[in-house]
């Protein structure tokens, strides 16, 4: 295990009824407030009336800024950066899924940024230790774990860019999480988060970090939990215990409990970046189609991968065949086939939109040269023919594994 730094400052306010305590919440950090939000979700669900009555009644002032897009884009940061300084504001609400948050922490950096809020994304040691607005959350989309970390991605369709950043000062102050604002959440939208938050479990379990059992473990109990919830959140969208159990475990899934003490980096979500970027496809359908192919990748060019997988396929799935290469393929079967009859999914490129092949190798290319997919700190370092031919399988239904 290697040395870390954990820094999780946020303070959860989790379950039902607890909007009452949205005033105070906020009042500490000051009354003029940029309200964030995406589309019109909120106010059909009723969510929007609510805040709003409850901040007119304790005297905020609010500025809005909505339509925050599912990938939120460099424009609507760069507009609530412009809000905040021409009012003056004080504090951010972040009401929404994980990308209204992510658009709300780059605003809360870029608030005291002269330039555009692309150089923060672009060079992230301009963001590392900035000051930032304080930010506030109400989450309804469990899928990101944004509401309790320091990382935000942010698209730039302009140039097929989407970025990450990190900065302490951008881990929220205090995080809303009531499982009952997510029961409008579609059964798209729903299996999107699921697959989302297992991907994050993924990218943190497949190290090659020595003496992190403990974080593993916790790694795989989490997984579990997801599996056998997602498909009753699916069925029964207003089963409170499912919805509480995806919530809590999207959350803790990327705070760092996971991760810390552990050396790597992040291929699946690098390759899927590319495919947002150029298609502004929905973020965890991409990583539900990716992550399998990418698990067969491994284990068919890499025998070193046999036993992680194995030990993941046992101890997630109760998968035990004869051999760690067996086991590990049964897994990546039984994960493959959740995504597409559980989940309801769809596993190949062209159903996401992706009409057909002609960017697979500009994609590939940005993937290996932008994200050091082919450097030792990834977990199977991999050459642009292979995110090429990863994302060329992606365009058909799996059939070996």
């Amino acid at each position: 295990m290697e040395n870390f730094r954990m820094y999780v400052p946020t303070d959860i306010r989790f379950g039902k009824n607890r909007l009452d305590e949205l005033p105070e919440s906020l009042a500490q950090f000051g009354k003029r407030v940029l309200l964030v939000y995406g589309g019109g979700s909120i106010k059909k669900s009723g969510l929007y009336q609510q805040v709003i009555d409850l901040l007119n009644a304790n005297d905020f002032y609010i500025q809005e800024l909505s339509g925050i897009e599912p990938n939120p884009r460099i424009e609507s940061v760069n507009e609530g950066a412009s809000l905040i300084k021409e009012h003056n504001l004080e504090v951010i609400l972040a009401v929404g899924g994980g990308s209204v948050v992510d658009a709300a922490k780059v605003m809360a950096g870029a608030a005291y940024y002269d330039g555009d809020a692309w150089d923060l994304i672009v060079n992230k040691e301009l963001m590392y230790d900035r000051k930032a607005l304080p930010l506030v959350d109400i989450l309804t989309l469990a899928a990101t774990g944004t509401e309790m970390n320091r990382n935000a991605v942010i698209s730039n369709l302009a140039i097929n860019e989407k970025k990450g950043t990190w900065g302490w000062n951008l881990i929220p102050q205090v995080s809303f999480l009531d499982p009952t604002t997510t029961y409008t959440v579609n059964k798209w939208q729903t299996a999107a988060g699921v697959a989302d938050t297992l991907s994050h479990l993924f990218e943190q379990y497949f190290n090659r970090t020595t003496g992190v059992e403990l974080q593993d473990n916790i790694a795989e109990g989490i997984m579990k939990t997801v599996i056998k919830y997602g498909p009753i959140a699916i069925v029964q969208p207003e089963d409170y215990d499912a919805r509480s159990n995806l919530l809590w475990a999207s959350t803790l899934a990327l705070n760092g409990l996971t991760s810390d003490g552990k050396a790597g980096g992040w291929s699946c979500h690098t390759i899927e970046h590319k495919l947002s970027a150029y298609y502004d496809i929905t973020h965890g359908t991409g990583l539900a189609i990716i992550t399998p192919r990418w698990m067969k990748h491994c284990i068919d060019t890499d025998s070193s991968t046999h036993e992680k997988f194995a030990i993941w396929a046992k101890n997630v799935f109760d998968i035990h065949e004869k051999t760690n290469e067996l086991t590990a393929r049964k897994g990546v079967e039984t994960l493959y086939n959740f995504f597409k009859q559980e989940m309801l999914i769809p596993m190949t490129l062209q159903e996401t939109g992706i009409p057909d092949t002609k960017d697979v190798l500009a994609m590939s290319s940005e993937a290996v040269n932008h994200g050091g997919l082919n450097t030792n700190r990834i977990f199977v370092p991999m050459e642009i023919e292979d995110v090429e031919k990863i994302l060329l399988e992606s365009f058909v239904e799996m059939s070996e594994f």
